[in-house]
């Protein structure tokens, strides 16, 4: 019968050990918190940053048009109200066209300058809210009826892009179409448009 060194279960041990220890610190997490308003570009994909920024420019360029103060002008100085439409997403990449119409509606109501209607999503949960109040709520607390105010225009528009790449290299070009439309006449009274361009360098690991 062969002879079992005591240490061979012993040595096995601490070589399971280790490699657990080492696999352990290779599966680390490290996580920091940043500013949330700071651009940081990882992958090189549409990010937060690119639809905050994308959002704000947009807005400025279609409040430095006239449309807005035509409008205020031929209405007593009352604000024209907007309702964002649809952001068409025709690129081959995921961008989250939900939060970009959401940085949309932030910058336009925090230029004071139009007032914001809301999506026909949001309209059924606040008609069921009207609704109920008018079988349980107290008479003179009650939203009334029939006063949703109408919005006079709709921002639309698309986020297209174009891709170049050779070898570790790549340029990603990004085009954001905005659209305005007087509801009533169909006018097209504002096109705005912004344009970012990546380049995406991919660097290999060595010593």
């Amino acid at each position: 019968m062969p002879f079992a060194s005591p240490r061979a279960p012993r040595a096995g041990r601490f070589l399971f050990a280790t490699a657990l220890a080492l696999a352990a610190a290779c599966n680390s997490t490290r996580v920091s918190r940043v500013d949330p308003n700071s651009v940081t570009d990882l992958s090189g994909r549409w990010n937060d940053a690119d639809s905050r920024l994308v959002a704000n420019a947009l807005i400025q360029q279609s409040l430095d048009a006239p449309w807005a103060r035509n409008y205020a002008t031929a209405n007593g100085g009352k604000q024209p109200t907007v309702i964002i439409g649809a952001f068409r997403n025709r690129s081959m990449e995921h961008i989250p066209v939900g939060t970009f119409t959401r940085d949309l509606e932030q910058a336009f109501v925090n230029s004071g300058t139009v007032q914001i209607v809301a999506s026909k999503e949001e309209r059924g949960d606040v008609r069921d809210e009207r609704a109920d109040q008018q079988q349980n709520a107290a008479a003179d607390t009650r939203a009334r009826l029939a006063r949703e105010q109408g919005a006079r225009y709709m921002l639309q528009g698309d986020v297209q892009t174009i891709e170049d790449s050779e070898g570790k290299e790549k340029i990603v070009y990004y085009q954001i179409d905005a659209t305005l439309i007087d509801l009533e006449s169909n006018a097209k009274v504002w096109l705005g448009q912004h344009k970012i361009k990546k380049f995406i360098e991919r660097r290999g690991i060595g010593l």
